[in-house]
């Protein structure tokens, strides 16, 4: 404030003088008076006033030393072109400080909303692998686990065998599923009507059943944490019927609706179903970390499993 204050008094200083026979005067008034004006945080009040003070000032002093109309007007005015630029430069210099200021503010959002998308990856790839893994390796090891005992203990090597063989077929799964994780992390997964289809070609040809694919609503792209979902989703109804119905036709449906994507595996009721298992309890879960639904159950002779996401 002291500082400013003196910069307002030296800026009156010239006015006094005889400005017009005077020019260190013309240069010394006009620059204090531009610097007064882009000060940074000087109120308008304060400007206006020091304007003010220096017309008056400046059209006193002029009057005694007896200058005529021309002096009289053409300095006043020249002291409102400066303070008019002097405000124009001053809002220029603002505008650019704060769009500065925006823009950083924009980039450390920016850089805020990326490490939080680097967490909920890395939290999505370690889910995924810990379903993988878990899932497959921990049936896996049980299953090797039987087969020696069978082998070492009783000696069936019947037994044995069709532990090792289903031990086969889980490490067949896990490397499958593992190859889907892998995909959805590569942010490679495929379109889900074309991954279905896949789905259901391999369906055909390792159970020799009636598998169809319909497909309602116009396909949009869904987040891949939803795709996923829903893929595996079909996989584990499909290896249900599969087991609980061999060789029952099955119909998969994927209706795109308004706000949501919905897909229905339905195959003829055989009354071994009991109930959803460990596999799709386990989609429902991962189905409600994407904000999806499952639901499984017996409706008018045929064995439905529904799964719905947002989106």
């Amino acid at each position: 404030m002291p500082a400013r204050g003196a910069l307002a008094a030296a800026t009156l200083v010239p006015a006094v003088s005889a400005l017009p026979n005077n020019g260190a005067a013309h240069l010394f008034l006009y620059g204090s008076l531009f610097t007064f004006v882009l000060l940074p945080r000087m109120p308008l009040w304060a400007i206006l006033s020091l304007t003010g003070a220096l017309i008056v000032v400046l059209l006193v002093g002029l009057r005694i030393a007896g200058h005529g109309p021309t002096a009289l007007l053409t300095h006043p005015a020249l002291i409102i072109l400066v303070v008019l630029f002097s405000l124009h430069r001053r809002e220029h210099r603002l505008r650019a400080e704060q769009t500065e200021l925006l823009l950083e503010q924009t980039s450390r959002t920016q850089e805020a909303q990326a490490r939080a998308a680097a967490l909920d990856e890395r939290t999505r790839i370690a889910r995924e692998l810990h379903d993988v893994l878990a899932h497959s390796l921990g049936a896996l090891a049980v299953q090797l686990e039987v087969a020696e005992a069978q082998l070492t203990e009783k000696g069936n090597v019947t037994a044995a065998g069709e532990r090792v063989r289903r031990a086969r077929r889980l490490a067949a799964d896990g490397m499958i599923e593992a190859r889907s994780a892998v995909a959805a992390l590569r942010a490679d997964v495929p379109p889900l009507a074309r991954a279905l289809g896949d789905l259901i070609a391999v369906h055909r040809e390792n159970f020799a059943a009636t598998a169809t694919l319909r497909v309602a609503g116009t396909p949009r792209a869904l987040p891949s944490g939803a795709e996923v979902s829903l893929q595996r989703t079909p996989r584990e109804a499909l290896t249900n019927a599969a087991r609980h119905a061999p060789g029952a036709p099955v119909t998969v449906t994927l209706d795109y609706a308004g706000t949501a994507v919905r897909l229905t595996v339905e195959n003829p009721a055989t009354g071994s179903e009991t109930g959803p298992g460990y596999g799709l309890t386990g989609a429902r879960e991962r189905l409600a970390l994407v904000g999806g639904t499952l639901e499984a159950g017996m409706a008018d002779g045929t064995w439905r499993v529904t799964a719905e996401v947002p989106g």
